[in-house]
Order: C-alpha cells, then sequence, then structure tokens
C-alpha cells in the first residue's frame, strides 16, 4: 500500500512539473505574440520575430 502510494505522489508531481513548464512557454508566445501585433509585422518579418523571440532566454 506504501508502494502505490509513494507511485501516485511521484506521478503527482511529475504531472504539475510538466504543467508549469508548459505555462511558461505559453505565456512567452503570449509576449511575443503581442509585441510582434505591436509592432504590426506580417510575413517573413513577423517569422523571424517569433523565432528569435521565442528562442531567447
Amino acid at each position: 500500500m506504501k508502494l502505490v502510494f509513494s507511485a501516485i505522489s511521484m506521478s503527482l508531481a511529475l504531472i504539475a512539473g510538466g504543467a508549469s513548464a508548459a505555462t511558461d512557454q505559453q505565456n512567452k508566445m503570449g509576449s511575443c505574440n503581442a509585441d510582434a501585433k505591436t509592432k504590426e509585422l506580417k510575413g517573413d518579418e513577423r517569422k523571424k520575430f517569433m523565432s528569435e523571440c521565442l528562442s531567447a532566454k
């Protein structure tokens, strides 16, 4: 029983950790999209900007 509880706890911790990473990436995507829209970028200029923005740390 103790082993089952430990396995469930570890699984939930991994799921929670993965969810926060996705949220950080989603926040970054939203921020980059907003910046591209503000700068009125379109086409290849927008693609280049988004690539650079998303790869920045």
